[in-house]
């Protein structure tokens, strides 16, 4: 491995500071979820799903070219399906503060599912009701599970131009709407996903990754499908 130290240690990555200026994520077989159930959207570490890393990675690797064939920029290198890596250029998230803290996420909602439900079910008509590709930001902070952030204390608080915010939840609702039309083409149904962005060489960009840890899909029966069989039905 081409790489000096490692840099960070994530819930479902390893990062590592590459000699050439890039950073190498290496992907993990860690789970998330809550009370012994596997959960993408969770903040704590359940176990581990052996093979699990690398079928992140094989998503990925699918959803990014089809966000690069739509003229969506990431910022990916290149990626190593056996090795389980992928080297990326290096870019700050959005949101990340002075001392490298924080960072946002971006959700985009097809339909209220989860904590969305848990905030807001008294106004929830129904759980088939149409979200319009609802834009929420979260900071991410495990110890305070992820809090939600508006628009406003984005701006006031500095983290982010007027500019940049609307920008960011433009290509959020955009990859959104890519991964949600190549999804049902397989009969599967996106309820709703998170993406990271980051700022590459000034430029506006999808960092990190796009896979089944960070999106809830189901079956025309209804099903949250779990991680695998997201991706057999995807790469097989």
């Amino acid at each position: 491995m081409n790489s000096s130290e490692k840099i960070y240690s994530g819930k479902t990555k390893d990062l590592y500071a590459l000699d050439n200026g890039n950073i190498l994520l290496v992907f993990k077989d860690d789970v998330t979820g809550a009370d012994g159930v596997i959960d993408p959207g969770a903040n704590t570490v359940i176990g581990q799903v052996e093979g699990k890393g690398r079928k992140s990675l094989g998503m990925t690797d699918y959803f990014f070219k089809r966000l690069h064939a739509a003229g969506v920029p990431t910022h990916l290198v290149n990626l190593d399906l056996e090795k389980g890596t992928m080297e990326v250029r290096r870019g700050e998230p959005l949101g990340k503060d002075i001392n490298g803290a924080g960072g946002f996420e971006f959700v985009c909602r097809t339909r209220p599912w989860g904590s969305f439900i848990r905030r807001y079910q008294q106004y929830i008509r129904d759980t088939e009701q149409k979200l319009d590709y609802l834009v929420e930001i979260t900071v991410k902070d495990d110890e305070r599970g992820d809090p939600l952030i508006n628009d406003d204390s984005i701006v006031t608080l500095g983290l982010l131009t007027p500019a940049h915010l609307e920008q960011a939840k433009q290509l959020t609702r955009h990859v959104c709407r890519i991964v949600e039309t190549d999804l049902s083409e397989k009969g599967l149904t996106l309820i709703d996903m998170k993406i990271e962005i980051g700022l590459v060489d000034g430029e506006i960009v999808v960092i990190d990754e796009i896979s089944a840890d960070a999106m809830r899909v189901m079956d025309d029966a209804g099903k949250v499908l779990e991680h695998a069989t997201v991706y057999e039905r995807l790469i097989g």
